[in-house]
């Protein structure tokens, strides 16, 4: 099987290496950037952490003419560049390609049916915990499980291989019948937590050991549920604010990935997250004030970012 993970961040990096490592797949890296592809290429990926320490030479490429048409292409780039990743990798994609979408928030679905047949495209969410150190270098910081599936719901023979094939590379990956349920359930925790963490620069535990905070995330999630069960989206869990403030306390130590984008000074996936429950309320007439004041909070974070650094 010929794979090319889309995007160079920590989780692309991970999984490409993981791949690479553990399988006796083709694996490709395709990277926006060349003189980034061309680092990563000479170097190699670095692996710290809960995977054990090491290097793993891979192919790596800024021009998906290079890698030629694939079995299976996994985006891991950012939500709000899963346009222009579209548009990247349709001359790697054939009638037969597999598209696996494994990211952040909620949308990215919708953006993958506009561009590719929606019978070739699976979703999914890892519980995979990385950090992205520097190009090619990340820090594995926790393993968790993976699950993928189907937009309709089918568990056909080609989506067994791909839950296969992630396994083997250390990814231990199940299907689901329900993916829509799975991809809300991952987002409404990223609803509770990552917004706060930018905003206060905390990491997720501390998020609950102050007060005043707490009852910001608890505001974010009853926000969230709301929508969900309009929706009639079922959860994965039964009590919402008690499962955000688990993972909290399970990832205190973690920095999140919009935390991290915020002390890197790069652009968040805010408008994936709790931008897209605002954007769901409104359809629904649901009043959303306080994923309103995160969303604008982090959103002035970032346009301030070149002032900031100005003094």
């Amino acid at each position: 099987m010929k794979i090319a993970v889309v995007g160079p961040g920590a989780l692309g990096c991970l999984i490409a290496a993981s791949l690479k490592g553990r399988t006796k797949e083709e694996i490709w890296l395709l990277d926006e950037f060349p003189e980034r592809a061309k680092k990563i290429a000479r170097d190699g990926i670095k692996v710290d952490g809960a995977s054990g320490t090491g290097v793993t030479r891979i192919d790596v490429t800024a021009n998906a003419r290079d890698i030629g048409q694939c079995d299976l292409v996994i985006l891991c780039v950012k939500s709000y560049s899963t346009e222009e990743a579209c548009k990247a990798i349709k001359g790697i994609v054939s009638e037969k390609t597999g598209i696996l979408t494994l990211q952040n928030g909620i949308g990215n679905i919708q953006i993958l049916n506009d561009h590719f047949c929606p019978d070739r495209i699976m979703a999914g969410v890892t519980n995979h915990g990385s950090t992205l150190i520097g190009a090619g270098h990340v820090k594995h910081a926790g393993k968790g499980e993976t699950t993928i599936g189907r937009a309709d719901g089918r568990v056909l023979g080609a989506i067994r291989d791909v839950a296969g094939v992630l396994t083997r590379a250390g990814f231990e990956t199940r299907v689901s019948k329900d993916i829509d349920s799975v991809i809300w359930s991952k987002a409404l925790i990223n609803v509770g937590i990552n917004a706060l963490t930018a905003v206060t620069r905390l990491r997720n535990g501390a998020l609950i050991e102050h007060e005043e905070c707490r009852q910001v995330l608890r505001g974010a999630v009853q926000e969230a549920v709301k929508v969900v069960k309009r929706k009639r989206v079922k959860l994965s869990y039964d009590d919402p604010i008690q499962k955000v403030e688990s993972v909290c306390r399970a990832t205190a130590s973690n920095v999140s990935s919009m935390l991290q984008d915020v002390l890197n000074k790069q652009r968040t996936e805010i408008d994936f997250i709790n931008g897209a429950i605002i954007r769901h309320a409104r359809a629904l007439n649901i009043a959303t004030p306080v994923n309103e004041v995160l969303t604008n909070l982090v959103k002035t974070i970032e346009s301030s970012y070149e002032k900031e650094a100005r003094g």
